[in-house]
Order: structure tokens, then sequence, then C-alpha cells
């Protein structure tokens, strides 16, 4: 249950149509500490984080056995409608499949999600932006995780600094944006271009694709953290969910007014 059901459950209560015992049940299942079954011995879901937060608890699938995920997933699914699993492979994603009949798979993202609430209107305004393909797996999971919250992502692709005409010609779509996710390697210096070409938040993720004594990504990183356009934030090397979730909360607000 997120604040939008939470709403909508009270005015039911004053409307007449629910009772006071039926929402006082309906909540009590969401309060922190509620009774949940434990899908995996070790694991305890956080049920009550879409009320806090707006959307349910992101599942991290790398460190989770294939047969546990399912469990894990369904644990989640019993209170929500929504599930993100991210970092999953073959094999994860096989498991998640085959248990759960409405999930869908994202291979370059290496994400599985489950949308199972009433879609509303996909809300526009989140560009995600590459410097080369080698940042794609990066840039879908930022799609993937906007999307399963309700975001209408844009995407623009192999614009980096190398050639930075093809940049330049896009920029009437890069100024329309509420928030710009940028997803680069090497020295990140497009992190810092965009950022002085729009007058929104520039979330900018390092990846490790790079050459030489790039480190997997740290060389990008701390350039980066060091971009002199003062609209540009960084989340972590590779973190495309990191960026999308923040892109997603942040496009929640008209930051144009």
């Amino acid at each position: 249950m997120d604040p939008k059901a939470v709403r909508a459950l009270l005015e039911a209560v004053r409307e007449g149509t629910v009772d006071v015992a039926k929402a006082a049940r309906a909540l009590a299942a969401v309060l922190p500490g509620a009774p949940g079954d434990a899908p995996v011995p070790g694991v305890r879901i956080d049920h009550h984080r879409a009320l806090r937060c707006g959307f349910p608890e992101v599942v991290f699938g790398a460190t989770k056995e294939p047969a546990d995920l399912p469990a894990i997933a369904a644990e989640v699914l019993s209170r929500s409608p929504r599930l993100l699993v991210t970092r999953v492979d073959d094999a994860r994603a096989a498991a998640l499949l085959a248990a759960l009949p409405d999930a869908r798979h994202h291979p370059r993202a290496r994400a599985v999600t489950v949308v199972r609430d009433a879609p509303g209107e996909p809300r526009p305004g989140i560009l995600i932006v590459t410097a080369g393909t080698g940042d794609l797996p990066v840039a879908e999971e930022a799609r993937v995780t906007c999307e399963v919250m309700g975001q209408a992502p844009e995407v623009l692709h192999d614009v980096g600094v190398a050639g930075v005409h093809r940049l330049l010609s896009e920029v009437g779509r890069l100024r329309e944006a509420r928030v710009v996710v940028v997803a680069a390697g090497m020295e990140g210096a497009l992190a810092s271009v965009v950022g002085g070409l729009v007058p929104v938040p520039v979330i900018a993720v390092p990846t490790s694709v790079g050459y030489g004594v790039h480190y997997q990504g740290l060389a990008t990183l701390l350039a980066m953290l060091n971009a002199c356009a003062p609209n540009v934030t960084v989340v972590n090397v590779d973190n495309g969910f990191g960026a999308g979730y923040v892109a997603s909360l942040i496009n929640r607000h008209d930051v144009n007014g």
C-alpha cells in the first residue's frame, strides 16, 4: 500500500463504502512490525516502505540464491502490486519467470519486474543519455527502474563528447526534460557538458567502461564528482537503479513550475 492507496481508503471510509474495521485491518497489515511470513530464513521484507517512500522494497538479486528468489518475490507481491528485482543473471531470472507468470525479464537491464495494479498514465519528463553503446546496460537498468515506478522515460544513446556534434544536435530534446540521467564511462565528461546545457537536475552515472588505468569506473566517478556544472549530482559506479529511482522521485514534481 502506497500513500495514494491510503488516501483512497480513507476517502472510502468517509464516503461510507468501506467500514472502519475493514480499513483498520488494511492499515494494520502495512504498519512497521506487522506480522508477515518470513519467505526465507534471515529475510525480513519491509512492507511499510511503499507507504513511507512511495515504492515497495526493491530486491537486489545478485546475492540471492535462485531457489530463494521466487519466495522473496511472492512475499513482496503479497502486499504490493509492483515488484522490481535487480541484478539477476539468467538462472535467477528463469526461477522468477517460472514462479511468476506475469513477470517480465529485461535481459540487458538484468532486471525482472511485475506490475499488477491498473496502470496510470506514465509521467514523461525523464531523459536517459548515454555516451556510448558500452553504457547501455546501465542506462537500461535506469530505464526499467523509471518505468516500474510509473514514469515514461525517453532515451538518447551514443552522444559522447568524442563526437560532440551528436549531442549538440539534440539540445532541444535535452532542454525539454525535467531531469536528465547521464550514463558515461571513460573520463565521464558528458555529464558536465549536459549539465552546462540544461536548467534541470542531471544525475550522472559513472560506468565501468574505459581503457587503461580506469580502475573499473573509479576514474570516471572521481571526474564526475569534480564536475564544474553545479546541477550535476553523482551516483555510484554502474548504479543505473539508483539513478532511475532518484530521477523518478524528482519527476513526480515539475521542477519547471
